[in-house]
Order: C-alpha cells, then structure tokens, then sequence
C-alpha cells in the first residue's frame, strides 16, 4: 500500500499552477473540486489532513491590472491582500460541498521559527483538526518581507509537516517527480524513491519551471530534508491531472522520499538525545506508573518543581528516588507550573484559565528515558 493510503496525518501543497488559470486569472474550479474529493476520500480513512495552498498572489495580480512578469515586493504584498480573499472563499466554497469547515491560516516565518509562535500555532491547527475542519495555510505575503519570508509553500509546507507531526507531505507540482537532469534534457533519469538527501541528489534540482509558482525543484529538495529529519515521508507528483491524490494511491508516477523512522519517533529521538533540560518535575509513584502506560503528565502527579523554564522548554521527570523516569516538552512556564503542582485538573482551569490544557506535559511531547527510542 502507499505509504498516503495508511497516513493518518497529511499535509498536501498545493502550488499556483495548478490552481490559477494563467490565461483567465481564475481557479480551476473543476480541478478543486475532484481534489477535494480525494481530501474527503483521505478523511474518511481516518486521517487528518492540511492544506498549503499557493495562489493569493495569482489570483489578485489581475485583479488589480499588474502585468505579466516579475512584480515589486508591494506590488506582491498587494496582490495578495487581494487575493487571498478570493483563494479562502475558493476552497471554503469547494469543502462546503463536502460538508467539511475550511479555516484559513496565515503565517509567517516566525510562525514557525519562534518557540512560543510555534507552539501557539501548533495548538491552534490540532484544535481545529480536533473539531474536523481543515486549515488551509498560506504565507502572509501582505506583510512578510523579503528578509522574513520563506519565498515559497514548498518549505513551508514542510515545516508545517514537521510541526504537527504528519505522516505524509505531498507536493503537487507541474511535474512528476525528481529527474537526474532536466526531465527535457536527453539521458534524464526519473528517480521514483530515495531513502536520503546526498549532495548528488541535491545536484539534480534546478530552476523553476512554472510561471506563477516561486518555487522549483530546489525548494522541494529542502523541503525534503525538512520533512525526512521530523520523519515524515514525502511524494513530489504531478497535479495536472483530475484527483492527483487518487492518482499516487494507485501507483501513479512520483518520487517518494521515504524517511527511516515514523513522525512521532523522530520527535521522541530529538526531545531525549538533543535537548537539554531546563528545569525537573518530581513526580510521585502514581505518576510514574501513569507516564509508563503512555498517559500525559498531570499536575496532580507532580510533587516539586524546580530550574527556570518556558512553555515549550525540555524538562527532565524525575521520580521520588532521584531517578531521571523521562523528559518531556512542559506546557507551562515555571511559574505557573508552581502554581499547580498536585492540582486536579478542574483546579487548574480554576486557577489558571479554561484556555490552559489539563497536562503538564503531553503524552505526544514525552519520551521515557533509558529505553529504545526507535
């Protein structure tokens, strides 16, 4: 089976390309539609799914009369603000049909770069999951600045992958996959897995081909260092095509880029072997057993606390004997972590706000130490 047919997380970029008409400036509207299908066909499956939609900018260059060619930062800037409302009402009004809630998303790079940024975009895409909408992300290209963009939905997608520990990143491109050369250049060879990313096959992107898209083959190779290293397999496929997802679940030609361990044990890997604590919770006995089951770190659990830390630092758990049990991503400054040490959970809503989770630390933020991470 395809590794999309058994995802239960999945980002899917979507470039402008395939979704903007360049002689009318309008969406393919027939295109979204059999797209959307195969998101409901991925729903019904049992996964989540996020989309990273380029366009905006395609969309409102002509509205607002800018010609053809490279524009001007502004000029940009603008056409997205105008776009972007066009492209949010394209794919509210495509999911509708579907009976499925759209939310759109713009970010910035520092969305997903700043830890506190990141963790508060994080807990806004689960929720949404959560209550079964799917977020359309885009870059916020009306006020992101050449010095603190990504450029392109390639990359972001990736991180967004990363981020929200997706099984699957797929790029749909205006080509299939990834060519030894030039797919029009004799001798090119099509490359339908790779298991890494070696400076050869870095050599083998080259520019952009569309001409409304900002990316190219070289941004899809980053994006695949990105997404193999938080351990989320990635497919650059064709999107010419009506239902392209359909398409690559039933063998259609593409290049996968297959990572070595799952999202969720790439993750664990990074929080036990790379990240150095900050502070230490004590736990009691109950705890500890708890945290051996898989469950997430409650505050009643926790006897003491101690270090200066922040939301979203790495804590080391230590049980009553001393003995590091396991680390973890804390959902709360040190302070406030203090302030509800051996509370319950409704106890903690009281103190600090219904809008703060019940744990101290996530079960998905948490590794037990001293055992196979793999």
């Amino acid at each position: 089976m395809s590794p999309l047919g058994k995802a239960k997380r999945v980002v899917i970029k979507v470039g402008s390309a395939l979704l903007v008409d360049q002689k009318t400036g309008a969406v393919k509207a027939l295109w979204l539609s059999s797209l959307v299908d195969d998101v409901t066909d991925l729903r019904v499956s049992g996964a989540d799914v996020i989309l990273v939609s380029s366009g905006a900018i395609a969309l409102g260059r002509r509205a607002l009369g800018f010609p053809k060619g490279k524009l001007k930062l502004e000029q940009s800037q603008a056409a997205a603000a105008v776009g972007q409302i066009s492209l949010a009402q394209a794919w509210s009004e495509a999911l509708r049909l579907k009976n499925i809630v759209a939310a759109q998303v713009l970010v910035t790079l520092t969305d997903t770069e700043e830890r506190r940024r990141y963790l508060n975009a994080r807990a806004t895409l689960s929720t949404l999951l959560a209550q079964g909408a799917v977020p359309v992300i885009n870059e916020n290209d009306t006020v992101a600045t050449s010095e603190i963009r990504y450029g392109d939905n390639d990359r972001l997608a990736a991180r967004v992958a990363s981020m929200m520990s997706a099984d699957v990143l797929v790029l749909l491109s205006d080509i299939d996959g990834l060519y030894s050369a030039p797919p029009n250049q004799k001798g090119a060879k099509f490359i339908p897995e790779l298991l890494e990313i070696t400076p050869e096959v870095e050599a083998m992107a080259g520019k952009p081909i569309s001409g409304v898209g900002s990316g190219g083959m070289i941004t899809k190779i980053e994006a695949g260092k990105i997404a193999l290293s938080a351990g989320c397999n990635m497919v650059i496929a064709s999107g010419h095509e009506l239902s392209p997802l359909k398409r690559i679940k039933q063998g259609a030609r593409c290049t996968w880029f297959l990572a070595e361990a799952s999202a969720l044990q790439s993750r664990k890997r990074w929080i036990a072997g790379t990240l150095q604590p900050n502070g230490h919770l004590i736990v009691d006995d109950g705890a500890k057993a708890a945290l051996a089951k898989g469950k997430s770190l409650l505050p009643a659990g926790v006897k003491e606390v101690s270090g200066t830390f922040s939301r979203g630092d790495t804590v080391s758990i230590v049980g009553v004997d001393g003995t590091e049990i396991a680390r973890g991503l804390v959902a709360h400054d040190a302070v406030d972590a203090k302030r509800i040490v051996g509370l319950k959970s409704a106890d903690v809503q009281k103190l600090l706000g219904a809008e703060c989770g019940d744990e101290i630390i996530h079960r998905d933020d948490l590794v037990m130490m001293g055992q196979d991470k793999s």
